[in-house]
This record gives structure tokens, sequence and C-alpha cells, in this order.
């Protein structure tokens, strides 16, 4: 809670104001987000469905997996499993030796995944690890075992460049050479095809994006109105990022009880909440380039929307 506030009291001070997207994921966030990756605009979850669902084989031959030697696949904010289930259900079919190791920060969505994983799944060998990434993979580096971990959902591009660099490298730091990762990135495209992504016609995501604000009012003593702040999302394919925002409708002020302070909000005002990186070869490559991974191969769907890479630690 004090970290929360930490945050919440620096970003609202910044000048543009920010909110730290990590904080969109409570109980009601997980869900909405879970609705979003239904949405039809939402493309990115069928593109990189259709990779693990249809090209379940060739991505395991890619991952060049010894099978009478067991490793560790390790998954980094592993959220419902939808897609990796398609290659857990394989993997067993083939008779490969393996442990699932999901990552999350919500304990909630770990929990949902355990439970459905059992029933789907019942021999497989789930064990559940909620916190930061980084810790958790140095607490299992010293098993020695070979890792595969998994980033999907172009979850790395919620982080600029200069920062996606620095997450690749420490990555690195805490496995072992050969070991492998695979990173599932969002494709740069025009924007016809990704705004819709971000904007949805129901809503979903603008509630998304303003359940961050409800749960300052809940958990901090906010008294943000929501009825005043509105949902922008903005992309261009030159820059190849797309960004969200909170944007104020009127001249406000609002008090955050927990913290004693007063922050006033200017009609058109942004919070700048989230970023969305899209990628090709040339982008990846550079932010690569001074870590310990090297890129061997990549997946795509039948559009070209979306690429799981394989990337293996030198």
């Amino acid at each position: 809670m004090e970290q929360f506030k930490k945050d919440i009291q620096l970003g609202l001070s910044n000048v543009p104001k920010t909110l730290p997207s990590k904080y969109f994921y409570n109980k009601k966030g997980d869900k909405l987000f879970q609705e979003i990756m239904s949405m039809p605009e939402y493309y990115l979850t069928n593109a990189e469905f259709e990779i693990f669902s249809q090209k379940t084989k060739e991505l395991i031959h890619l991952l060049n997996l010894d099978k009478e030697r067991h490793f560790e696949l390790i998954e980094l904010g592993a959220g419902d499993g939808v897609k990796t289930i398609e290659l857990l259900k394989e993997l067993i079919t083939q008779g490969f030796n393996f442990s699932y190791l999901p990552v999350d920060i919500s304990a909630n969505a770990l929990a949902g995944l355990k439970e459905k994983l059992h029933i789907v799944l019942p021999t497989l060998d789930v064990r559940t690890k909620q916190g930061d990434y980084f810790e958790v993979l140095a607490g299992i580096k010293e098993t020695k075992k070979p890792k595969v971990i998994l980033f999907l959902g172009s979850n790395i591009g919620n982080m600029l460049d200069d920062k996606a660099k620095s997450f690749i490298y420490q990555l690195g730091k805490n496995v072992l050479p050969d070991d492998k990762l695979l990173l599932g990135v969002d494709l740069v495209k025009p924007k016809e095809v990704v705004l819709p992504a971000y904007n949805d016609k129901q809503g979903i995501t603008k509630a998304f994006n303003l359940n961050l604000l409800d749960r300052i009012n809940e958990e901090l003593g906010a008294d943000f109105n929501l009825d005043e702040f509105d949902h922008q999302p903005e992309y261009t394919e030159e820059e190849g990022i797309a960004k969200s925002f909170l944007v104020s409708k009127i001249h406000q002020v609002v008090t955050i009880k927990s913290m004693g302070k007063v922050f006033a909000f200017k009609a058109g005002e942004k919070i700048h909440t989230e970023i969305s990186r899209k990628y090709n070869d040339a982008i990846l490559n550079n932010i690569i380039k001074e870590t310990d991974f090297k890129l061997k191969e990549k997946l795509t769907d039948t559009k070209g929307y979306f690429a799981d890479y394989l990337l293996v630690r030198k």
C-alpha cells in the first residue's frame, strides 16, 4: 500500500502527469482485461493464439528441447494461460519432461489459472510463483535445469525501448547459457488496425483505464469523479507506439485523503497511463544488441499482425 501511495503521488506530481500501468490489475481490472482480450477489435490475443494453436508443433520444433532432460517452462505474466495451454497440451502429448511455472503479480490470476489447469491438464506439474519477475527468476536460477521463458502478449510493449533493453538484459543475467526466451510482440501496422484495439465500441478499454482512478478512490481515499474523465488512445505508424491517456473534461481539483494532497487538473489535461510498443526485426535487434540474447527464429500469424520471437541466451 505504501508503494502504491508513493507511485501515485509521484505520478500525479509529474509534468505531464502519469500513472503506472501495473496498477490496472486489481480484481476488477483483471476481469476487465479478460473482457478486452475477447473483444473483436483486440486482434493481439487472436493473432498470438493462432500461432500457439495452429503452429504448435512448429513452435516446439524451434525450441529444440531434449525429451530426456527435465526443463522448466516459466511464463512471466501468465494471466489466464489461454494461449499457453495449447503449448502445454502438445508438450504433454509428445512426452516431454517438464514443470510449468506461471509467474504473475496477481494472486487472483494465479489461483484461477491453477484451478483451470487442474481440470484441463490434471497430470501437469504446476508451480505458481507470485511476485516480481526477477526475484522469482533469481530464486530458481540455481536449479541449473534448462529453462524456457515465455513472455507473451506483447507485455514487453508496455516498456519504452531503453527500459525494454534493461529488462531483456536482466533476464539474461537470471538464466544460463542456452536457456531460451520466447518473446511475443505486436508488429508495426497501420493505425486503422491498431487504434480500435485500444478504443473499442463497447467501452471496455475505457472502463479498464478509468478503473485505475476508481482503485485510487477506494484504496487511497481519493475523490476522482470518473464521469469527468475520458479515455483517449493515440498512435501513428511512424512512431509505432500506441499511448493511452485519461483526459480531464473540465478544470477540477482532486483530493487524496491518505496523502493529505490536492491535485489540480486543467480542462483537457492528460494523464499518461500506458504505452504499447509495436515491433519489427530492426527494432527488436536494436533492443537486444547489448544483451546476452541472440535472435534465432520467429513465427507470425497469417495476417502478419503478431510475432513470437525465439531468443537464445549466448
